[in-house]
């Protein structure tokens, strides 16, 4: 038997130190109680393990993929050293593909890894984002390239693409292939970047920050408009939208929409206002298989605040004329889309809600989930068993006295359906695969990994698969 496994570090294993129910009602305690969901239907914020913020989804090939920023554990500042990626087929179960951006990618940064974005162009994608630059000690948008949106990316430049001090980049990709890089706090700027991604024609333009463009702030003579930070581009149906973060502190997310890509813009409104325990908030709207979706961050997360944030999910329609409607943050998220197949290989990084794990680099490829103690779960939502399943089969590992993995359906103490037992590997990187029979996982549930064992570190786990009930052939 190996040593007992190391605390992660610096991770924090911050989920387990309140109990999820009660922490996501004190963290939405703004919220009306006639709309707050019960906390069995919990699902926001959609990562639990990690704090996230600032983020930026992209719909590729039938998933969604969202970069985020990373804020640190106990962060009394904007402490990010790297970025995130994550990916789902449903709105609801998330594979957390770890990071595959940092400061260290850019060698002329020294720190601030903040929001940023990445698109997809030609089967490549560029990630836009700011950082501090070392010889200037200004902060400057870098754009890093890779030919999987999940990485790993490097720098395309070896320098910044723009510099003028200020943040949050977006890019736009119109329909006549004219691509646009937005940044800016305290001002909003533009430029025409060329069909390789990575330079621009021209110089940078500065937006004019109207009132009639941008709303009216009272108060501050030096910001006379709503426009704080944090701008969002997109077009629908031939009317351009810019979403942003508005009237810092707390901030709340506005918009405005113009003709064009470039303006002139008019004011629209509030799509969501002040609440939750963030005083910053940061939009991403897309449309995927049929609905559209607002991304947001808050502080719902045990230990959560203006620092230490974590990222959300709304479904919404527009109204017919176009307009947003009023968004407000909800623990249950955005309902699924489809279902998920059990029958097929599925990544143990694949969650709906954990908690008490972590996931890490796995030595045959890819991330599992670690750092598991007796009690902790893994929800996985709206798996489709039909007719039912015989068996399930992960694969793990343990450099321990080893655990059980219980399969519950509905909650974690709901009904079990089976028990694998996992013994030690001889290390935790040592892996192999463990089957036991299922009874009782038909039609479609929401199943829950519940691991149980002594006290310490019990297993990891790289991926599980059911195998489904076999059925009798049809009479000839």
């Amino acid at each position: 038997m190996t040593a007992a496994r190391p605390s992660p570090a610096p991770r924090t294993r911050f989920v387990r130190a309140v109990t999820w129910t009660v922490s996501l009602l004190l963290a939405f305690a703004v919220v009306p109680a006639a709309v707050r969901p019960t906390a069995a239907r919990a699902d926001n914020p959609i990562v639990q393990h990690v704090y996230t913020a600032d983020p930026a989804p992209l719909v590729y090939n039938g998933r969604v993929y969202l970069y985020t920023g990373h804020d640190e554990d106990g962060s009394t500042y904007f402490t990010m050293k790297d970025w995130r990626v994550w990916s789902s087929a449903d709105m609801v179960n998330w594979t957390d593909h770890g990071s595959p951006l940092s400061l260290a990618t850019f060698s002329w940064a020294s720190s601030d890894a903040w929001a940023g974005q990445a698109v997809q162009r030609n089967g490549r994608f560029y990630w836009y984002v700011p950082v501090k630059n070392r010889a200037t000690g200004r902060m400057a948008i870098g754009v890093a390239v890779s030919d999987s949106p999940t990485g790993p990316f490097r720098d395309a430049l070896g320098h910044p693409l723009v510099e003028n001090g200020e943040i949050d980049p977006t890019v736009f990709i119109d329909d006549d292939g004219q691509a646009y890089l937005y940044w800016g706090n305290p001002n909003l700027w533009y430029v025409r970047l060329n069909a390789d991604m990575t330079s621009y024609s021209g110089s940078a333009t500065r937006i004019p920050l109207t009132t009639a463009g941008f709303g009216t702030r009272t108060g501050d003579p030096d910001r006379p408009t709503l426009y704080e930070e944090g701008p969002w581009v997109y077009r629908r149906n031939g009317l351009y939208y810019l979403v942003f973060a508005a009237r810092c502190c707390s901030e709340f997310i506005a918009y405005s929409t113009a003709p064009g890509p470039t303006g002139p813009w008019t004011y629209r409104g509030t799509v969501m206002p002040t609440q939750g325990s963030s005083f910053t908030n940061h939009p991403g709207i897309v449309d995927f298989k049929g609905g559209s979706y607002f991304f947001y961050h808050n502080g719902a997360l045990p230990g959560g605040g203006g620092f230490t944030r974590s990222v959300a999910v709304e479904r919404f329609s527009y109204n017919a004329d176009g307009t947003i409607p009023t968004i407000g943050m909800t623990t249950a998220g955005a309902p699924q889309v489809g279902t998920l197949d059990p029958y097929v290989r599925q990544e143990a990084e694949t969650i709906a809600w954990g908690s008490g794990i972590e996931t890490e680099p796995a030595g045959e490829g890819g991330r599992d989930v670690g750092w598991i103690d007796d009690g902790d779960f893994v929800k996985v939502k709206g798996v489709a068993f039909g007719t039912g399943a015989s068996s399930f089969t992960a694969r793990v590992s343990s450099g321990s006295a080893g655990g059980t993995v219980e399969l519950r359906l509905g909650s974690p103490s709901g009904t079990l359906v089976g028990r694998c037992g996992v013994p030690n590997t001889g290390g935790w990187q040592a892996w192999t695969s463990v089957t036991c029979p299922v009874s009782g996982a038909t039609g479609t549930q929401d199943l829950f990994l519940r691991f149980t064992g002594g006290s310490g570190y019990l297993l990891n786990m790289d991926w599980w698969r059911f195998t489904p009930r076999a059925t009798a052939a049809a009479p000839r």
